[in-house]
C-alpha cells in the first residue's frame, strides 16, 4: 500500500486502492475517480473581477464603462447605464454576465466592460 492514496471521501477509510483509473475503498465499496475530489473543490473556487479588478458576485449591481453596439439596435448600451442584479453564467466568447438591462432586455456582457457599483 502507498502512504500517498488519499482517504474514502465517503467513510473516510484509510486502506484505499487503485483499480485501472478508479480508487476503490474496501471498507464500504465506494468507487471513485482521483480528479472526481480535486474538481468539486476547484468549481467553488471561480472568481470573476470587473474591469478594476473587484470580485463580482450574483445579484451585485454594476455599470457600463464603455459605450457597447448592440446588433440590431440603432442606440448602444451607453457608458454609465447601470445594470442590476446581474448572474453570472459560463457564457460563449468571455460573455460572463447575465443581465437584463432596460430598454433592451436579456442580455450577456464581458466582465471586461463593467465597474461594481
Amino acid at each position: 500500500m502507498s502512504d500517498t492514496l488519499p482517504p474514502c471521501p465517503q467513510c473516510a477509510g484509510e486502506y484505499t486502492y487503485e483499480m485501472n483509473a478508479l480508487m476503490v475503498c474496501p471498507s464500504c465499496g465506494h468507487e471513485w475517480a482521483p480528479a472526481e475530489g480535486e474538481a468539486a473543490a476547484g468549481a467553488g473556487e471561480r472568481v470573476i473581477k470587473d474591469s478594476v479588478g473587484n470580485v463580482l458576485s450574483d445579484g451585485d449591481t454594476v455599470t457600463v464603462v464603455k459605450a457597447l453596439k448592440v446588433k440590431g439596435s440603432v442606440s448602444g448600451i451607453k457608458a454609465g447605464t447601470k445594470v442590476r442584479n446581474i448572474r453570472l453564467v459560463d457564457g460563449v466568447d468571455g460573455h460572463d454576465i447575465d443581465c437584463r438591462i432596460e430598454g433592451f432586455g436579456a442580455m450577456q456582457l464581458k466582465s471586461s466592460v463593467v465597474k461594481k457599483a
